[in-house]
């Protein structure tokens, strides 16, 4: 692909995590398999958001939307803090981001209320219904019915992504289930130790795993493309037409939105 070419392709942000590296110094760090299916999975240029919206602002986070076109919000090790939903500190156990809370959460309200494109993954989908107003399950393998999601520990990493574990049920109707060609249901991958309790006032469900748990949303009355989904379809794009699919559409809808933000405004004649 020539400089000339890429340069009218989508710019999709992605929100890094804050971790410690081994020298015990923080980084600003996202997955690979996230900025390859932007690339190839989307047909988009990924552009890497540093977790620093504590210190940019409202009007900060605003500047970067100015510049893109969608945003994906990745998966995670660490969860998002139970402060922002329920009120009180998380267990022990439960990996925290807070850098990555005070960026992500108004960073997706603003995306939304903007008509930009959005594609949220595990912890994305977590992150969406939080920031308007849903709660979460800490761990839902605990919650009586509900099997446990995480993923099988025996197999090396890799394959635990590859692994379609279960199946989703979406619903009938519904923005994904169009999306994806009218199916009724998929294999997908599982790899969460937590999951949507409560929906957020404007969040609506759009896929069931088989003991109830949310496995993908979209928000009601959204003007652009809100896809929440608790799998992570960016490391099956290759082998999976459903995942692929997902990202055609969101591609497509970065897409649309690039070329009608670029749009000259209209001249008025004169009277």
């Amino acid at each position: 692909m020539t400089m000339s070419s890429q340069t009218h392709r989508p710019l999709v942000g992605v929100p890094a995590c804050r971790v410690l590296a081994d020298h015990g110094l923080p980084v600003h760090k996202v997955s690979e398999s996230y900025i390859d299916s932007v690339i190839d999975g989307a047909g988009a240029l990924p552009v890497l958001l540093p977790a620093t919206g504590k210190r940019l602002g409202p009007e900060g986070l605003a500047h970067w939307l100015d510049a893109l076109d969608g945003l994906l919000i990745t998966g995670s090790p660490s969860n998002v803090d139970p402060s922002h939903y329920l009120g009180h500190e998380a267990r022990r156990d439960s990996e925290r981001d807070p850098a990555r809370d005070v960026t992500t959460l108004p960073l997706l309200r603003q995306a939304v209320e903007r008509a930009i494109p959005v594609l949220a993954i595990c912890r994305g989908i977590q992150e969406l219904n939080v920031a308007f107003g849903g709660t979460l399950h800490q761990h839902v393998h605990e919650v009586p019915g509900r099997m446990d999601h995480r993923s099988d520990k025996s197999m090396p990493l890799s394959d635990r992504f590859d692994d379609l574990a279960h199946g989703v049920k979406l619903t009938e109707g519904g923005l994904l289930q169009d999306m994806l060609g009218g199916v009724g249901e998929i294999q997908v991958n599982t790899l969460h130790g937590q999951a949507i309790d409560k929906p957020g006032d404007r969040v609506v469900i759009e896929a069931l795993a088989p003991d109830g748990t949310i496995e993908a949303v979209s928000i009601s009355d959204a003007a652009g493309f809100v896809i929440g989904v608790q799998w992570h379809p960016e490391w099956l794009i290759k082998t999976d037409r459903y995942a692929k699919l997902l990202f055609d559409a969101f591609g497509d809808a970065c897409r649309t939105y690039a070329r009608a933000k670029n749009q000259p405004a209209p001249t008025r004649s004169a009277s």
